[in-house]
């Protein structure tokens, strides 16, 4: 049986966090990949799945021009730490947001960090 694409949507570290912890439940242990991967996730993610879903919500709200999931999940991944870091992150796309808007992106971030 072949496994079967149903959706296609950016996850963040939380996101896979929590789905190889259910995956680990369910076959009572991962492959190697997984494995590897769970080590990596318990290593780098800094917020608990509510909090990183209410993050994503937030800044999906401010209806920021051109921002896409992918970006957002990318910023809740990284937690930039100021609006220059904010800045950095978002130079890694081809995406311009005006300073106004970092602003509004950073003011939503710092309330988790």
């Amino acid at each position: 049986m072949k496994p079967e694409v149903i959706e296609k949507r950016p996850m963040s570290i939380v996101e896979v966090k929590d789905a190889l912890k259910k995956m680990k439940k369910r076959d009572e242990e991962l492959n190697f990949r997984a494995a590897r991967t769970e080590e990596y996730v318990n290593a780098v993610a800094k917020l608990k799945p509510k909090d990183a879903k209410e993050l994503v919500k937030k800044l999906e709200d401010l209806n920021i021009p051109r921002l896409k999931p992918e970006y957002i999940q990318k910023i809740v991944d990284i937690m930039p730490v100021s609006e220059k870091h904010l800045k950095v992150v978002l130079q890694g796309y081809t995406l311009s947001v005006s300073g106004e808007n970092q602003k509004k992106i950073f003011g939503v971030i710092k309330n988790y960090l």
